[in-house]
């Protein structure tokens, strides 16, 4: 369904049209921050710092009649009104993964106003997790990047990713834009704890496993990765 003003290619493509849907600006976040799971409309507010409402608004609006987004009561006490992605609209998971790792790749330092937040991490973490590495492993690492706090579970090939910390952790890492490099493998687990980058405490070698089972191609020879060289607002 389309709108009136909504700008189309006016192509008959597959690409051309999921373009049209999710290609309109923070539509593609919303979705990532929803792949993490249902969110009032106060919580997408909230993880997209820079999104006007009455944009956020419109995207939802749109979001929703095209079927990917649809609207849900919580049953009492809550009786709120949260917003999840249709069974099409989770059909993107993989898409958002891929562009993420993509994305990764000549991601450069942050800006200087650059924020983490919290579905962006756990997003990362699962785009990047690679299961064939992580048989036979079972690892509990609590992980800080900036302000954000998140709990990763390994069990045997099998990612678990939460908000928050854990008194279970095997390891407690805390790092920032560093973990980029990290997984990248520009950066060993090692260098960056001697160069002050990531910090450990608890079992060090859970750190070397993080390092192994998350991972993103490095930047491609002579992409450009630095701030100064990426798109504008």
């Amino acid at each position: 369904m389309y709108t009136m003003g909504q700008r189309r290619y006016g192509q008959y493509c597959g690409l051309a049209h999921a373009v049209d849907l999710v290609g309109e600006r923070w539509a593609l976040l919303i979705v990532r921050d929803l792949l993490v799971g249902p969110k009032r409309f106060t919580d997408l507010r909230r993880g997209l710092v820079r999104i006007p409402t009455n944009i956020l608004s419109a995207r939802l609006k749109q979001l929703e009649a095209d079927g990917l987004v649809r609207r849900r009561v919580l049953p009492r006490p809550a009786s709120a009104v949260v917003y999840e992605l249709t069974e099409y609209g989770r059909d993107l998971e993989d898409i958002v993964f891929a562009l993420g790792r993509w994305g990764a790749r000549t991601l450069g330092e942050p800006r200087e106003n650059d924020v983490v937040t919290t579905d962006s991490v756990i997003t990362a973490l699962r785009a990047t997790f690679r299961p064939e590495r992580a048989r036979g492993i079972d690892r509990v690492v609590e992980l800080h990047v900036a302000d954000v706090v998140v709990t990763a579970g390994i069990s045997d090939g099998v990612l678990t990713v939460s908000e928050g910390g854990t008194d279970h952790a095997d390891a407690v890492v805390k790092t920032g834009p560093a973990l980029r490099a990290v997984l990248a493998g520009e950066l060993t687990p090692e260098d960056a704890a001697t160069s002050g980058v990531l910090a450990v405490s608890g079992d060090e070698s859970a750190v070397n496993v993080f390092g192994s089972v998350f991972a993103i191609d490095p930047a491609p020879q002579g992409a450009p990765t630095s701030p100064e060289s990426q798109h504008g607002q």
